[in-house]
């Protein structure tokens, strides 16, 4: 339903799912009707969040989450992640982008709510740099034990551990 730019002037709260193309907005004004009820395309999020008065905005906290907030806090509004977990409890009816939107929207304004704060630039670049290093770590420790597995079924034996690599390395190229 498509509301006149008037109707929009009344905003107060707005629960937002995010996804990869088309986000869902879910307006309601101060006393809980809903204002407007919208998909809005990736490119034109900003565009529409730039027309509003500040106001609360709702997220679930997932991939783009803290991207979507930092860019909406610029713009002014007061916006609020949530545990994906807290926010399905408000979800009245079929599970879709629509009933989502409305159910963090919903949900964004209880008192009990516990919040997720909002990430900065610099802490996900050093959350992402501990996970990028925890993978590269699991993948070569899961290499070293398949080669060590495939080569004991051929006789060659060798310790476990990353430790252990180099002597592995001259077992091979000894041929033994």
């Amino acid at each position: 339903m498509e509301k006149t730019t008037t109707d929009l002037d009344a905003v107060a709260t707005i629960g937002l799912d995010l996804a990869k193309h088309v986000f869902q907005v879910h307006a309601v004004d101060a006393a809980g009707r809903v204002v407007a009820t919208r998909a809005l395309r990736r490119k034109d999020v900003l565009a529409f969040f730039e027309r509003l008065p500040s106001c609360l905005v709702g997220m679930e906290a997932c991939g783009s989450a803290h991207h979507w907030a930092r860019q909406l806090m610029s713009l002014g509004h007061d916006v609020r992640l949530m545990p994906p977990a807290y926010v399905k409890a408000y979800v009245r009816r079929q599970k879709h982008d629509a009933a989502d939107a409305a159910a963090i929207c919903e949900a964004v304004t209880r008192p009990s709510m516990r919040f997720v704060p909002v990430r900065s630039i610099e802490n996900q670049a050093a959350l992402m740099h501990h996970k990028v290093r925890e993978l590269l770590v699991a993948q070569r420790t899961q290499i070293l034990n398949a080669l060590r597995s495939h080569l004991a079924e051929i006789g060659i034996i060798a310790a476990q551990g990353p430790n252990n690599a180099r002597a592995l390395a001259v077992l091979i190229a000894e041929g033994n």
